[in-house]
């Protein structure tokens, strides 16, 4: 049956053009997005799940970020323990040499100043973005690594923690440790300590030191000034062991004021726990008298202050303690050079889990370009048939007017 209201192949031809062009414009975008989910109404559960997966790794690359961070800030850390050690391996050296007797025990004992204060200037110097891992000033550190998704869609973040290494030598403090009187006036209570004997000279003018112990330590330190001479003694862990902390250490003191060169006669009242008798010796000029206490502080390696090899007793007494501060510094080496090597690890599995990540979501929302663009040209083909179709299709009724010829 013919009819000129209805035509039935116009509607089939119509409704087959209009699919192909609808299939047509979603091959047309696959093509210019190069995906094939590109919003949520091309599939809705599939970019839900491609989205999460998106925000992932974009935390993974800031993890990164932290993760390098991280890694540097340790690597100098790990860097500054193996200098020291490499210093305090030299500095045994000294003390080895400086055991024998036949030896300039004050040059030796210059080089071993010198490396504690490159040792010093090491531990300070090891800092990357402020953080010093080295110098007593952080506990941890705390190196974000990974964020964590369980089966309910729940994110929490995991760390490194690097511990740090306290391979400081604490810094001197000063404070009150010893009296000193002339003429009745009395220092004693102060951090500092001064006074003068006039230049009469003779016993009669004699000052009175009196070290008393503020709990003495292996490295605390006793600094005088006798004029133009500067003088000091340095606790020993012998002096700490003695049943007379206090007149050991006089006598240190002693030893070294007449060692110094200083125009002072020193006496030594064994009666009196601690006490020195300083005589000026020029009759024509006086002498200001001066001096502190300071205490050695209590970083790793603290007792580092404490060595002294200018005598037979304090090449002795650093030859033993050196040995614990190697260890202490080889200790934070290998401490570092551990979180490195897991960090660096941590590193790369982020690195290959992203790149895994990225994976997944180009399986799930990428176009296959080569089949796209097999159906592209099929459907532009089907799209001049469809529209021949329907070209030939809108010519029947123009038939139906030979009927009425």
């Amino acid at each position: 049956m013919s009819s000129i209201l209805t035509n039935n192949s116009a509607m089939v031809a119509l409704q087959t053009l209009q699919s192909i062009n609808k299939n047509l414009a979603t091959t047309q975008s696959e093509i210019s997005t190069g995906k094939s989910v590109s919003s949520a109404k091309d599939d809705s559960a599939v970019w839900a799940i491609s989205k999460v997966m998106e925000s992932d790794v974009q935390g993974f690359k800031t993890i990164s970020d932290s993760l390098s961070l991280g890694e540097s800030t340790v690597a100098v850390a790990q860097n500054a323990a193996e200098t020291v050690t490499d210093l305090l391996t030299q500095m045994k050296g000294k003390i080895v040499a400086a055991q024998e007797d036949n030896v300039d025990r004050a040059k030796l004992n210059t080089d071993v100043t010198a490396l504690k204060d490159q040792i010093n200037s090491v531990v300070s110097a090891a800092q990357f973005n402020g953080l010093n891992l080295v110098d007593g000033s952080a506990a941890n550190a705390t190196i974000l690594s990974s964020l964590d998704r369980d089966s309910a869609g729940n994110v929490t973040a995991s760390s490194i923690t690097v511990t740090a290494q306290d391979l400081s030598t604490g810094g001197y403090t000063a404070k009150a440790a010893f009296a000193a009187t002339t003429d009745g006036v009395s220092a004693d209570g102060l951090d500092t300590f001064g006074f003068s004997l006039d230049a009469s000279g003779g016993t009669d003018d004699a000052g009175t030191i009196v070290i008393d112990n503020p709990t003495y330590a292996a490295g605390d330190k006793i600094s005088m000034s006798l004029g133009d001479v500067d003088v000091s003694y340095t606790v020993t862990a012998e002096d700490i062991a003695s049943t007379s902390v206090e007149d050991v250490v006089a006598v240190g003191l002693k030893t070294a004021i007449e060692a110094s060169g200083a125009n002072v006669t020193v006496d030594y009242d064994i009666s009196n726990a601690g006490q020195l008798d300083i005589t000026n010796n020029d009759a024509t000029n006086g002498l200001s008298i001066s001096g502190q206490f300071t205490n050695a502080g209590s970083g790793g390696l603290a007792t580092l202050a404490g060595i002294d090899v200018s005598t037979s007793g304090g090449a002795t007494s650093g030859l033993a303690a050196i040995e614990g501060l190697i260890d202490t510094a080889i200790g934070a080496a290998a401490s570092f050079g551990s979180a490195q090597g897991r960090i660096e690890t941590q590193s790369d599995f982020v690195s290959k889990l992203s790149d895994s990540l990225k994976t997944g979501i180009g399986s799930m929302v990428d176009a296959d370009m080569e089949e796209v663009s097999a159906r592209l040209q099929a459907l532009q083909t089907q799209q001049q048939l469809g529209v021949q179709s329907l070209s030939i299709a809108n010519q029947a009724p123009q038939t139906i007017l030979s009927l009425f010829r």
